[in-house]
């Protein structure tokens, strides 16, 4: 099977792996590793199979045509890392992309660091080993062509693939490859100066495209095996419920099931075929604890603002007095913003294999955390790790939701209980219902003002679990007020929480540049004018005190300035300004509305970024135009709601998205850098709310200060 023969000539032994690949399919493979160098006189190819290669490594084959075979190590969620980060080994191989087939990696803790798909951090985490790592295996190539000639590396040359000499001859890669193979690492090896790239910063096509748009099996879902059972899980139907008993006769009399058993406090139905499984699911009939504790929205609202006044604040930055500054003020104001419980909602529900036999455990679907989770399938098996493989499919759609790995846990356990191969597939309603959210959330802004100008600034945090971090505390405005403190507090619920697209930054930004937005507002001044003077503050305050670089961030905003024609529009077009610094990239937007019978219509987002080096120009804007996009969606719409610790929506005909005809245009600009690159997959949904929400305050003079928009705010 294709993906059983992927993971046996990815994930065997180093040494068997490369004469695997040499005497199968006339190519060999080169691995490095540049975080813990290796000894100056170890071989790449065959020899010294005992080499710890226990950092991050890249590979590459290289077959005597000339084809080169990248092997991506990070899961691909549709951020696009398959594509960009053979990319950068591509680029400093020097070979030419149409020569380069991509596949998937497999965990490989020994070869591969940080095989994590989240934070953003793909590309900027390995931006200069995988340069090192074509870089390498080039020189190597050059040195091995130059010792057929009998002359000088210095003399040779490369371009897609082929190796010059000064006199004029030539050899192509497939032509040295297996005497590549046997020389020396090279040590010190220089990359490419930006300005000779030929790949980096060119419009790449997605590199599973074909198969995606051709319906090819590359997903969790696609996955199948012979002889393997499908399972559906009942969970309780509020959350802090336990199972007291179950009856399963109708269940197992559907056609299709194979059994049904118990496990924790759930319930699985395993059968021949998804439908089936379901519909045994269906058949259940469990009766389940109850407990007057369960809490509903009111209830986290009323809990939530209590905190915001209670003495349970624990302090994450504190500037000056703001005490002093408030009791100085000519003026305070002070707003309360409030965020809901959020569902990921990813296309592809939550899947997962797992083969769980006395010799090994073999797991096979989509995750973005995959050593995490080969670790607490070993604890929750109580088996060593090394004899868990994982294997990952492309995902349909993360978000955050598959850094928890609850549902390969839940296959693992059924697998082991059953000694049977499982598929564990949830329901589009097991997966609204059974969590993970993105924390509820309620922040309470003040801000002192005196002789027109704002001398503090107390922001108050309360959510369900998850708060600002001694970092996030450091983003603007920190460093252009001298009385600023951030305090926050955590609600401790049964509610499932966890990260969920730019994790904490997504309601932050939301309820920071709103407020900002008032505040310009108070003083009579442009939003975009002031926030520009705030930054030319932040310039004078030491590096270490603030996370951002102001300079970057007032770049940023100029040439959106620019772009938008801020205070220039036709009438009838109301602008909302925001500007957001998270994943180590700035972001500045401007969101246009227009009024259709009275209701705020989004048309348009200009947006201006500064993530360093653009990798892939054609997969940057999809992940800045979907960011926005969905934080549109979300703030505007997005919204689960409990009653009695039961989430209330279970589907999208009970869940609002935003829809096709909803989705603004976006127009996209980059910030020429040099920089390296930092993340993108995640920056540009924050300020989107906030954008939205100061122009539709523009627009009707109404200010939405909760989400979802829509709900809240009743426009007539």
């Amino acid at each position: 099977m294709k993906g059983n023969n992927k993971k046996q000539s990815t994930s065997i032994s180093r040494r068997s792996f490369i004469k695997t690949a040499t005497l199968s399919s006339g190519a060999i493979v080169f691995g490095f590793n540049f975080l813990n160098a290796l000894a100056p006189n170890s071989n790449v190819l065959l020899a010294n199979s005992e080499l710890n290669f226990n950092e991050f490594n890249a590979f590459i084959k290289i077959a005597k045509n000339g084809m080169v075979t990248i092997i991506s190590p990070n899961p691909e969620i549709g951020q696009g890392v398959k594509t960009s980060m053979p990319m950068l080994i591509a680029e400093e191989l020097d070979v030419s992309w149409d020569n380069v087939v991509v596949e998937q990696g497999v965990l490989d803790t020994n070869n591969f660091k940080r095989q994590v798909a989240g934070g953003s951090g793909s590309i900027r985490t390995s931006w200069l080993p995988l340069r090192q790592t074509g870089a390498t295996a080039r020189q190597m190539l050059i040195n091995a062509a130059a010792l057929k000639w009998g002359v000088s590396s210095l003399e040779c040359s490369t371009k897609d693939g082929i190796i010059t000499h000064s006199n004029g001859k030539t050899l192509s890669y497939g032509d040295v490859v297996e005497s590549a193979a046997s020389l020396e690492i090279p040590e010190n090896v220089t990359v490419k100066n930006p300005k000779n790239f030929k790949i980096i910063g060119k419009n790449i096509i997605n590199v599973d495209i074909d198969k995606i748009t051709a319906g090819e099996p590359l997903y969790g879902m696609d996955f199948k095996r012979e002889g393997m059972l499908y399972a559906t899980v009942l969970r309780s139907p509020s959350f802090g419920q336990d199972l007291l008993s179950y009856k399963d006769k109708a269940a197992k009399a559907v056609k299709g099931v194979y059994k049904v058993i118990k496990f924790d406090d759930k319930i699985a139905v395993l059968a021949t075929n998804t439908w089936s499984a379901i519909q045994g699911k269906k058949a259940l009939k469990a009766t389940w604890s109850s407990n007057s504790s369960l809490m509903s929205t009111n209830d986290y609202d009323r809990k939530l603002l209590n905190l915001l006044d209670s003495n349970k604040l624990k302090t994450r930055r504190s500037d000056g007095d703001i005490d002093l500054a408030v009791k100085n003020a000519d003026k305070v104001i002070e707003y309360t913003y409030e965020c809901p419980f959020v569902p990921h909602n990813c296309m592809e529900p939550m899947n997962f294999f797992a083969h769980v036999t006395k010799q090994k455990v073999e797991l096979i679907g989509p995750i973005q955390t995959p050593e995490g989770t080969t670790k607490t399938i070993a604890k929750l098996l109580n088996r060593p790790v090394e004899d868990i493989t994982l294997e990952m499919t492309r995902i349909g759609g993360g978000f955050g939701r598959r850094l928890k790995n609850d549902f390969v846990q839940e296959a693992a356990q059924i697998s082991k209980i059953t000694k049977k191969p499982i598929k564990l597939v949830y329901t589009r309603e097991d997966d609204m219902t059974a969590g993970v959210y993105k924390p509820k959330v309620k922040y309470k802004i003040k801000a002192a003002i005196k002789d027109s100008k704002v001398i503090g600034y107390h922001l108050k945090e309360a959510a369900v679990r998850v708060n600002i971090n001694k970092n996030r505390a450091g983003n603007f405005p920190a460093g252009a007020i001298e009385n600023y403190k951030i305090d926050v507090a955590s609600l401790r619920t049964e509610v499932t929480v966890g990260a969920w697209r730019a994790p904490v930054s997504n309601t932050l930004a939301f309820a920071e540049q709103s407020f900002l937005d008032e505040l310009a507002e108070t003083l009579k001044q442009d939003p975009i004018k002031m926030q520009l003077q705030m930054l030319q503050k932040a310039k004078s305050s030491p590096r270490r005190s603030i996370a951002y670089v102001p300079a970057r961030m007032e770049k940023v905003i100029k040439k959106l300035v620019e772009k938008s024609n801020w205070g220039k529009t036709p009438k009838g077009v109301f602008q909302g300004f925001s500007a957001y610094y998270s994943h180590q990239t700035y972001v500045a937007e401007v969101a246009e509305v227009v009024l259709k019978d009275k209701i705020p219509v989004v048309t348009k987002v200009y947006c201006v970024v500064d993530c360093g080096v653009v990798v892939n120009p054609l997969g940057a804007k999809n992940q800045i135009e979907g960011g926005i996009i969905d934080g549109i969606g979300h703030a505007m719409y997005g919204e689960l709601t409990l009653k009695n610790g039961k989430p209330e929506s279970s589907n999208f005909s009970d869940y609002r998205l935003i829809r096709m005809m909803e989705t603004p245009m976006v127009e996209t600009y980059f910030i020429d850098s040099d920089k390296n690159p930092t993340g993108l997959g995640e920056p540009t949904l924050p300020p989107a709310g906030a954008a939205v929400a100061n122009a539709i305050k523009a627009a009707t003079g109404i200010r939405v200060r909760k989400q979802p928009f829509i709900k809240n705010m009743k426009f007539s």
